[in-house]
């Protein structure tokens, strides 16, 4: 689909992200309004491109290489941001996830893990395989560590 101009953004659009690598895309695939609100949940897409691609239904199909909160529709407003058209979200993609998270002590090791659904927290004993496969919590990312993170080929810590 063609690009648009449009500042309020839509569930499936792809949004083309300027980084000092090149074009970074991403899909908005939620929006968590129950308190506290982390606002536009974001697929992060694999590789950066120095022009846009020629299929973004074929890019989206694509399995992201993280997940983030982000701040879409004042970031649209603001042209830090563009939407570059609207796809399907994939299936394994359309449910809202759950996420694992966890709580640092004084040596910045992860003591204590929980999943969260976008409604609550649960306290799990052990991080088995299923669990540690799960997306992490990161919070809600301004433009700039966005960028920066899509630029360096991040992807979160195991």
């Amino acid at each position: 689909m063609a690009e648009t101009l449009r500042p309020r953004p839509k569930v499936g659009d792809v949004i083309e992200i300027p980084t000092s690598a090149g074009l970074g895309y991403a899909q908005y695939t939620h929006e968590h309004r129950d308190p506290p609100t982390y606002g536009s949940l974001l697929r992060i897409l694999p590789s950066v491109f120095r022009t846009r691609p020629a299929s973004l239904a074929a890019l989206v199909q694509q399995q992201e290489a993280f997940l983030c909160f982000f701040p879409l529709r004042t970031a649209c407003r603001r042209g830090l941001v563009q939407i570059a058209g609207n796809e399907l979200i994939p299936s394994w993609a359309q449910r809202f996830p759950v996420f694992r998270t966890g709580v640092a002590g004084p040596s910045g090791h992860v003591n204590r893990w929980f999943l969260w659904d976008g409604t609550r927290e649960t306290p799990i004993a052990d991080l088995t395989p299923e669990i540690v496969a799960l997306p992490v919590l990161t919070g809600v990312w301004n433009d700039t560590l966005l960028a920066e993170r899509i630029a360096a080929g991040w992807r979160p810590p195991e």
